[in-house]
């Protein structure tokens, strides 16, 4: 038998490149994350997230022309069909919100006709059309989600509102204060794209085979929903209800550490000098916390994080503030990680155009670890 040189295992995909894109990338001289050369923390302060998108999608910011016509179109896409709101009812009200959502996506792939024409699954126009919707579609679906959970009512959607606004409107019933509506709209924005993420790669893989744009968005959805990725948003506020308050936060990250449980919120594969996304986050809870005159949750926060970086050295990402943000709005614990789908709904239909733009199967190699070739017993 000829021994074959053992392959170099990256688990994870740790270090590996896997292929190349225009859509974001982590600079490593400023540690910013950028939206097609943009910083975000200077997109999250200066625009709309209607503007973001369009950005992500076609490579620049839109005209005042352009930014209207996406506005006009996606405003008229949100009404949600009876058969998708019979789907989700269909569903137990104590579903997991994520269940819920990759329910309605796959939902509005099988009702959408245009798969079934010839060369519809991969034709740009149609996707990108599909790309619109799918962001017109998922902030209704998330609210409703919520609001179904609490026995009330569906919302249905205004056409004089922007998305961060209709959001929060579907879900509450009402429009709250500006410092809200802009502190919600900063976490879109901020929460719309990230390069080659778990989520975003499992898009890419299954948009490699040539499949279409709902069935990769269903599958990152999934990918989206572990704890390890979307879920820690949700993991950060069931920490914060676990301590209680600011005096005991330290008592508790020691048990914590001592037992070896992970502490979400803190810490990312990408960024090695901190989430480069925190402060604008930060900013933006800061208002809210003033906003709602929390100090208590503000002491809680600092004095976390502060005992974890004394402990640890390591500091918080996105998810850290955004958790307290959303609680402090009113949403539910469990929608967290559905917001974070309607925002990044815009980087996974990028990247899934991206990649039937230029594609290539993607099919890594393994390598084996079970036994060599045996007989079977006679």
């Amino acid at each position: 038998m000829t021994d074959s040189p053992t392959p170099e295992v990256h688990r994870g995909l740790a270090g590996v490149v896997a292929d190349t894109t225009a859509i974001s990338k982590v600079d490593p001289d400023s540690n910013s994350l950028l939206y097609r050369g943009y910083p975000v923390q200077d997109l999250a302060t200066t625009q709309p997230f209607e503007a973001v998108a369009h950005l992500l999608w076609h490579g620049e910011l839109p005209t005042a022309a352009e930014l209207a016509e996406l506005e006009s179109l996606e405003r008229s896409l949100r009404p949600m069909d009876e058969r998708t709101r019979r789907v989700i009812d269909d569903l137990p009200r104590d579903a997991h919100p994520m269940d819920v959502v990759r329910t309605a996506v796959s939902q509005l792939g099988g009702l959408d006709a245009t798969l079934l024409r010839d060369g519809g699954v991969l034709d740009p126009e149609l996707n990108r059309g599909r790309a619109v919707y799918l962001l017109a579609q998922l902030p209704g679906i998330v609210a409703y989600g919520q609001r179904r959970r609490h026995g009330l009512d569906p919302v249905p959607p205004r056409d004089d509102l922007d998305v961060a606004r209709n959001f929060l409107w579907q879900t509450f019933g009402e429009v709250p204060d500006d410092v809200v509506v802009d502190a919600f709209r900063t976490s879109l924005v901020l929460y719309a794209e990230h390069s080659f993420n778990a989520s975003t790669f499992t898009a890419r893989v299954v948009a490699s085979t040539l499949s279409d744009v709902y069935s990769a968005v269903t599958a990152a959805v999934g990918a989206l929903k572990g704890p390890l990725h979307g879920g820690a948003n949700e993991a950060v506020m069931h920490a914060f209800a676990e301590i209680g308050s600011a005096d005991r936060a330290e008592a508790w990250l020691d048990d914590a550490l001592a037992a070896k449980r992970k502490v979400m919120g803190f810490g990312h594969r990408v960024y090695r000098h901190g989430d480069s996304r925190v402060p604008s986050m930060k900013a933006a809870l800061d208002a809210l916390v003033e906003h709602y005159d929390r100090p208590d949750l503000a002491a809680l926060y600092d004095t976390l994080e502060a005992a974890f970086v004394a402990r640890k050295g390591i500091y918080p990402n996105l998810d850290y503030p955004a958790g307290p943000a959303y609680h402090l709005m009113g949403f539910d614990t469990e929608t967290f990680t559905p917001i974070f789908v309607a925002a990044r709904i815009v980087g996974w239909t990028a990247h899934v155009a991206e990649q039937q733009a230029a594609n290539s199967l993607i099919r890594p190699l393994s390598a084996y670890t079970g036994p060599e070739r045996r007989d079977v017993p006679r």
